[in-house]
């Protein structure tokens, strides 16, 4: 499914997997090797929730993007390490979580602030 960013430098576009299942949900991007430049995961939350993530069995380093009820991100947990079992939480209400390549936001610019849509 597509997905846009919308920062103060561009719209960045991405193709993500929907999480929509709570199978899907644990499982997440867990056991891959890699994750393209271009791709990632959304986990769709309806109604709104605060939401933790950990890295079990994740093997290479995530950035994790908390959105919020505006549709805005609220938190970046930038290159969440491989295999921590530490939570990793943005602490509000979240409409989606959306997971990228670690390093990704950085390398786009995309900061606390930005919108996001997505449609599913």
């Amino acid at each position: 499914m597509p997905l846009t960013i919308h920062s103060a430098n561009g719209s960045h576009r991405f193709t993500v997997e929907v999480a929509a299942t709570f199978d899907q949900q644990e499982t997440g991007l867990m056991f891959r090797r890699s994750v393209p430049a271009n791709h990632g995961m959304i986990f769709p939350y309806d109604p709104p929730a605060v939401a933790s993530f950990w890295m079990k069995n994740t093997l290479v380093p995530l950035d994790i993007l908390f959105i919020g009820v505006d549709h805005r991100i609220a938190y970046i947990a930038h290159n969440a390490p491989p295999l921590s079992l530490d939570p990793i939480s943005g602490h509000v209400p979240v409409t989606g979580v959306l997971e990228l390549r670690g390093g990704r936001s950085a390398e786009l610019g995309i900061k606390v602030g930005d919108r996001v849509s997505w449609h599913s």
